[in-house]
């Protein structure tokens, strides 16, 4: 049984990274440059007269970049890394599937690592939580204010064709991601108010002269590079199987439709001598394999048919891991530290419907969840709960509010519960690890009661109208069903008639899409530098936008007011404790039934890698690992692998 469910991007972002931005990945959609007033052209213009322009080969949210203008390599990898042999995954991601090579638009469930065959302006760090260097762009110009940037592309830059890339691709990028792709873009793109092509190499974007532009240059930045003269004759909008022409490292060689999609290595790639891909894309294909389920995918790694896994399963990897490959030394078994917070998984309830509207039911719901006894009796005692939406992170807000954070909350005081002042953090109550806490029954019935909700026939309970009040959980991850139907049963004993159905992958998709669920499983990895992407996730706008990851559909002015503050902070420091301030009115609305977390990768992989000494702070590190051929023939010598 796996621990965890889909882990849930927002739309288009699942394969590019908006380094700092979104972590995960990314959702790129489209949409024709939305034209500035000529008002707020003409304030921009003015502002940025006779300002300084700082020219770089890189930027960084806050303070300084890591690596000066001549750094060979990132510190983390080898640059001396063997190109060359297969790593191969199981695919996972939002379904056990994939229908669409196209992973820009809502239609279609993409395949994994599209991201390889796309490169972007600027490229992240893994040591460093928010700076980007140059990658399509050799260097970067901005004023201070950052009210636009300016990229000088690289003359070498080419797409897998042999086509140069130009500015024109860039601006075309922008612009079809807007008009064309997953609605979620003209939220995340909105504070962008043009694409300009100076000439050839040069690309300018100009940014809203109100809104706060901190991370603007790199938002900017991270936009995959798309080639326009590709989109001249093939529809963007369309989910496609046909392999799509990039400008990343990889091309697609072959697919299978939902079961495998083979990328390899592009012998003629332009970049592969830049600072921030040496030591990077050592391996000469990369593939993705779909199995129907966990177990067959277990199974498929146990023989070697797949050689990397990340196990979700606390069951499986206290109990699964002693078969004949691990004990004979050919696969290895590792837990490896993870530094990114700690991922904001739970069951999400949809404000949208009137019956999860009173907070008095949502705290009466989360509290017949019993994390105690999940733990122990299907977990191991392996997890631990989830109290924050940035678990283990300096975010996390705990105690009562101090200094900065309080400062942040101050001017909604009369928009607040009086206990966001004057209790700690809202944090789930521990229970005793029995299937059903009494005490917590006791006080979720207490709850319901005062809502309106009394006890009618049958015990279920009704209200006024005499609607009995109903709750129907969506998932279609199959190893969840003993965690949702305990839930299900502790739901009845308090009255509510909760039921479960599983249902398949391409129906989740479509219902969470479109917000169709009363409660539905989502888990999210949070920023390490949480900025625009918060929109997506918590704002009024994306509350009833298709495709966004609002999955409780939570609209509150307070809530709007505190991500733009976080989006506008100047240092590091007034950004963590912005965070905890939202951190804090989050939890307390109770939006959620948080679920639980562990600070590190399970990983087990067959030993036919190399590796640097250390993964990086905000990484797994397998991107920067290579193929080993001698490991690779002394266990075929063995009989180990085929």
């Amino acid at each position: 049984m796996s621990d965890w469910p889909r882990t849930t991007a927002p739309t288009a972002m699942t394969a590019t990274r908006w380094h700092g931005l979104v972590f995960t990945a990314l959702v790129l959609a489209a949409s024709a440059v939305l034209p500035a007033a000529a008002s707020a052209e003409e304030a921009a213009a003015a502002a940025s007269v006779d300002a300084p322009v700082i020219t770089s080969h890189g930027i960084s949210a806050f303070g300084d970049l890591k690596y000066p203008a001549d750094f060979r390599h990132f510190d983390y990898v080898n640059p001396d890394a063997p190109k060359g042999g297969t790593m191969s995954f199981r695919g996972t991601g939002a379904s056990q599937t994939f229908d669409s090579l196209n992973n820009f638009i809502l239609k279609g469930e993409p395949a994994q690592g599209l991201g390889l065959i796309y490169d972007t302006l600027l490229a992240g760090s893994d040591d460093e939580p928010d700076s980007s260097y140059g990658l399509v762009a050799a260097s970067i110009e901005y004023p201070e204010d950052r009210s636009w940037v300016i990229f000088n592309l690289r003359p070498e830059a080419k797409f897998s064709d042999g086509v140069p890339v130009t500015a024109e691709d860039v601006v075309f990028s922008y612009n079809v991601l807007i008009e064309k792709g997953a609605p979620v873009y003209q939220i995340t793109l909105q504070d962008i108010t043009g694409a300009e092509a100076l000439d050839p190499h040069r690309v300018k974007f100009t940014f809203r002269p109100e809104a706060p532009k901190r991370d603007l240059p790199q938002l900017a930045g991270g936009l995959p590079v798309l080639p326009k003269h590709y989109y001249d004759t093939v529809d963007f909008a369309a989910s496609t199987l046909t392999p799509p022409i990039g400008s990343g490292p990889y091309v697609i060689e072959a697919v299978q439709a939902g079961k495998s999609v083979r990328y390899c290595r592009n012998t003629d790639y332009w970049g592969r001598d830049l600072p921030v891909n040496v030591g990077a894309n050592n391996f000469g294909c990369v593939i993705y394999q779909y199995f129907a389920d966990n177990n067959a995918a277990f199974e498929a790694l146990k023989v070697g048919e797949y050689f990397f896994h990340e196990e979700m399963s606390s069951a499986l990897w206290a109990t699964s891991y002693n078969f004949p490959a691990l004990e004979k030394g050919w696969v290895t078994k590792a837990e490896v530290p993870d530094g990114r917070p700690g991922g904001t998984q739970g069951f999400w309830m949809n404000l949208r419907r009137d019956k999860f509207k009173d907070q008095r039911v949502r705290e009466a719901i989360g509290l017949m969840f019993n994390f105690e006894w999940t733990n122990q009796a299907l977990f191991h005692g392996l997890n631990q709960r989830t109290t924050s939406f940035w678990m283990n992170s300096p975010m996390a807000a705990s105690g009562l509010p101090e200094g900065e954070e309080l400062a942040a909350l101050e001017p909604f005081r009369a928009q607040l519960p009086p206990e966001i002042f004057t209790e700690p953090a809202w944090t789930p109550p521990v229970q005793k690890p029995d299937r059903l806490d009494r005490a917590s029954l006791r006080k979720a019935s207490k709850l319901l009661g005062d809502a309106g909700w009394r006890v009618g026939p049958g015990g279920m309970r009704v209200n006024d109208k005499g609607q009995t009040l109903q709750v129907a959980f969506v998932d279609d991850n199959a190893s969840f069903e003993p965690i949702i139907n305990t839930f299900v049963t502790n739901l009845r004993q308090v009255g509510i008639d909760a039921s479960y159905r599983q249902i398949d992958a391409a129906q989740m998709q479509e219902r969470q899409k479109n917000f169709d669920y009363d409660i539905a499983v989502a888990r999210f990895v949070m920023s390490l530098s949480p900025s625009l992407e918060l929109r997506q996730f918590f704002s009024s706008q994306s509350a009833n936008t298709p495709g966004t990851v609002n999955m409780s559909g939570l609209a509150d002015p307070v809530v709007d007011a505190l991500v733009e503050k976080i989006i506008a902070s100047t240092s590091r420091d007034e950004m963590v404790s912005r965070v905890r301030a939202l951190d804090r009115v989050l939890r307390q609305k109770q939006i959620w039934v948080s679920n639980w977390y562990r600070p590190y990768h399970w990983l087990a992989y067959w030993d036919v890698f190399g590796m640097p000494p250390a993964p990086p702070t905000y990484s797994r590190g397998d991107a920067y690992w290579w193929f080993d051929q001698a490991k690779f023939d002394k266990l075929k010598a063995e009989g180990a692998l085929r």
